[in-house]
């Protein structure tokens, strides 16, 4: 069984011999990077865990000196009340950040910011949720992730996470929502390119609470948004244009390999050269960088879900030759100081 159709077929497949195939050397293999998002997980028929990880890390030749975990159900508490159950994965990752902490694998801070789950649908009663986040990693929690994507067309949805339309404007969720601020957390938040002016909506009502937008918007191309690439381009870029008016909102830029984006890199017989990614994608980072400015984006690698596409390294000379001409201030930003920033973390280099 492949790990796509242990996932319900709403991941690309993992395939190590055609990845093998594509295998690059690391360009600028120097440069500081913290990876801003990342999973771990032991689903059936695919772990990917801090030895997994690290794996990827050290083939690839790149320089990762930190990274920030990010929500996926991993590990939650088995004998916990429902709402309490999801502070087990803080538990599990602050257990992997204190083993990379500890020097004996490295100098690398693997999981040195955690960003969790919490229903915030819960309102106000969220609050004690958050603080058992906060006990259970002190000095590593950064922020909530409760995914919002809906549409129409429910092909698109991980049944694991699909929640109900509207949501980013329910009374309820924005009173949990409410909750975030004053314990200093994030919102990582994980929509739908067509849901982008909600996520604006609400980061007009809550401007003391930082927001990242994960995976660029979650720009669809496949189902009822197939063969629109162009006329979604512009009404995306339009939405990213909104959203970045708003000061207290960053963007991730990464997350374009998986199922939903529909560039079909998976469909080839080798895998996609950082050139090729590069190319399709420069349309897309370079209007988020433009409308945020480095100092608010930061680049991710969205492993192992995005590893159905491309290889570690892979994204990474993608990204270096995406911003090859760019000021050395404002690659430091895109590659580890904007994390670094937002997530709390130590300067990378």
């Amino acid at each position: 069984m492949t790990s796509s159709q242990a996932a319900g077929g709403n991941y690309l497949a993992v395939r190590p011999d055609w990845l093998a195939r594509g295998v690059e050397e690391a360009l600028e293999p120097e440069l500081p990077i913290i990876d801003a998002h990342h999973h771990l997980w032991d689903r059936p028929n695919w772990r990917y865990l801090f030895d997994e990880y690290r794996a990827d890390i050290a083939a690839s030749g790149h320089s990762i000196t930190a990274s920030v975990f990010m929500q996926c159900q991993a590990m939650y508490r088995a004998d916990a009340p429902a709402a309490m159950r999801v502070v087990g994965e803080t538990e599990f990752v602050n257990g992997v950040a204190a083993m990379s902490a500890s020097g004996q694998y490295g100098p690398r801070q693997l999981c040195a910011g955690i960003v969790g789950h919490a229903d915030l649908c819960l309102g106000d009663e969220v609050a004690c949720v958050l603080e058992a986040h906060v006990a259970a990693a002190p000095g590593r929690f950064r922020g909530i992730r409760h995914i919002t994507v809906w549409d129409a067309d429910r092909s698109l949805m991980n049944p694991l996470s699909a929640g109900p339309p509207g949501l980013l404007g329910d009374s309820t969720f924005r009173a949990g929502f409410a909750r975030l601020a004053s314990l200093g957390l994030v919102f990582d938040a994980w929509l739908f390119h067509p849901q982008i002016d909600e996520l604006t909506a609400l980061a007009r009502a809550f401007p003391r609470t930082t927001i990242v937008l994960d995976h660029l918007g979650g720009i669809v191309g496949i189902g009822a948004y197939r063969d629109q690439r162009e006329d979604i381009f512009v009404a995306w870029s339009r939405a990213i244009r909104e959203l970045a008016a708003c000061d207290n909102v960053c963007v991730k830029l990464g997350g374009l390999g998986m199922r939903i984006n529909g560039f079909g890199f998976e469909t080839h017989d080798v895998p996609p050269s950082s050139e090729t990614l590069a190319s399709a994608w420069r349309p897309y980072i370079e209007t988020c960088i433009e409308a945020f400015g480095a100092q608010r984006c930061m680049f991710e690698s969205n492993f192992p879900v995005d590893k159905g596409s491309y290889g570690y390294g892979t994204v990474w000379n993608a990204f270096k030759r995406l911003t090859r001409h760019a000021s050395q201030s404002d690659r430091m930003n895109l590659f580890s100081a904007t994390a670094a920033r937002v997530y709390g973390l130590a300067p990378s280099g």
